[in-house]
């Protein structure tokens, strides 16, 4: 099974983490995965840099350009992470744009990550009817999920859509039509989008990302969801505090 899949039926409100692989520093994305997982995560989520992240906000783009500019590549990220598994077992989903994961060959991108220990793959920009007509097949020979996204702006007759195609995994549920990091709190617009979302009673798991920073938000994003997602505030802790202040981190996060 794959690990999503099963990390998903467990009872508890899940945490996930989102960092840009090759930041703060080159070295540092393996150190980061471990500590994570041993701090009581229970998803990562792999940025893969690309120069044009249209998604993201200042923070996730800034951690980008340097990640990029210390030299981290799809073939590094996978030369990094090639022996993770003998280590970590929390399910790793890598995030990005299509374009490295076609520039790299989309089949051998999937071959690759799935030999690594990868589960899955975000790619915002990757539609649900392209993806079905050209890379379905590539995904599920490897047993890897494709995670899809939706807004406060999709439509409920597109969100039952969405639902019925994620099987096995969960929608990634954006809290807000802004970029990433951007918000500073859940206003009452956002959480009635949750309640509404909850009322569609969608077999799916939903996990929330944008806007999640602290305890309070992680408890607002999780109440009618199944768990939660942190980019931006993580980031900009590692930016100050680096690796050592991973594990305070999350005990902030969880307490």
């Amino acid at each position: 099974m794959n690990r999503i899949t099963s990390k998903l039926r467990e009872s508890k409100k899940l945490l996930s983490i989102y960092f840009t692989a090759g930041f703060p520093k080159l070295e540092d994305t393996v150190e980061i995965i471990k500590r994570l997982e041993d701090a009581g995560v229970d998803m990562v989520e792999i940025g893969l840099p690309y120069s044009d992240p249209l998604a993201d906000g200042p923070t996730i783009q800034q951690s980008s350009t340097q990640a990029l500019k210390n030299g981290m590549s799809s073939v590094k990220l996978f030369e990094q992470i090639q022996d993770i598994r003998q280590d970590v077992e929390i399910p790793l989903i890598v995030m990005g744009y299509f374009n490295p994961m076609l520039q790299y060959g989309v089949r051998q991108f999937c071959q690759d990550a799935s030999e690594i220990g990868i589960d899955g793959f975000i790619m915002p920009d990757l539609p649900y009817e392209y993806w079905a007509e050209h890379h379905q097949k590539d995904y599920q020979d490897f047993d890897l999920k494709h995670i899809q996204l939706i807004t406060p702006q999709t439509s409920k007759e597109r969100i039952h859509q969405i639902d019925k195609q994620s099987k096995d995994a969960f929608i990634y549920m954006v809290s807000s039509s802004a970029t990433t990091g951007s918000q500073s709190g859940f206003a009452d617009e956002q959480l009635n989008y949750f309640e509404r979302i909850a009322d569609y009673n969608l077999t799916t798991p939903q996990v929330v990302g944008f806007g999640i920073k602290d305890n309070a938000t992680f408890q607002q994003a999780t109440t009618h969801a199944k768990g939660a997602i942190i980019g931006s505030a993580f980031i900009k802790m590692l930016e100050k505090d680096g690796v050592n202040g991973i594990d305070g981190f999350v005990k902030s996060i969880r307490s």
